[in-house]
């Protein structure tokens, strides 16, 4: 985890129902590592030969391995963290996901980061829901490795 200061901090619902429109991130660089790739292959089963077989992806459409879109997005529980931070909340959840496109290859060995904006914020029975579109970038790369419009309920402590 990294000892960056998230990109925003909210402290109050106010504050978060006005947030609407905001840009957040960068975050910090991550590396895109085979041991990663294979660890994720074996929570999953997805063994694909572009993900985990080093020596056959050199020959493959992509010139190595790459990581899974999926693995890509569940970075974004890495990234969240770094762009935005609530506060007010007693518990946050993940209540799920709008839109989820790959535009690009992760190829293992690369880098990537994260960016946000807040697209909308609504209050909900005990706190707010938030939806942020993540994008993860490559470094080095036009098109973005994932991006998805995630949802998350902040529920209010107390």
């Amino acid at each position: 985890m990294s000892d960056q200061v998230p990109s925003r901090v909210f402290t109050d619902v106010d504050d978060l129902l006005a947030a609407s429109g905001t840009l957040l991130g960068p975050t910090d660089w991550a590396p895109m590592e085979q041991s990663r790739v294979d660890g994720f292959a074996e929570a999953t089963g997805d063994h694909q030969w572009i993900h985990v077989d080093v020596e056959r992806a050199r020959s493959g459409p992509f010139g190595g391995t790459i990581a899974h879109g999926y693995l890509t997005l569940s970075l974004t529980s890495l990234f969240l963290p770094q762009l935005m931070r609530v506060e007010l909340a007693g518990m946050g959840i993940n209540y799920g996901l709008d839109r989820v496109r790959f535009p690009a290859p992760v190829r293992v060995g690369s880098r990537i980061r994260g960016r946000g904006e807040i697209l909308a914020v609504t209050p909900v029975a005990g706190g707010v829901q938030v939806v942020v579109r993540v994008t993860i970038e490559i470094e080095g790369s036009d098109r973005p490795g994932c991006v998805a419009d995630t949802i998350s309920r902040f529920m209010v402590a107390g």
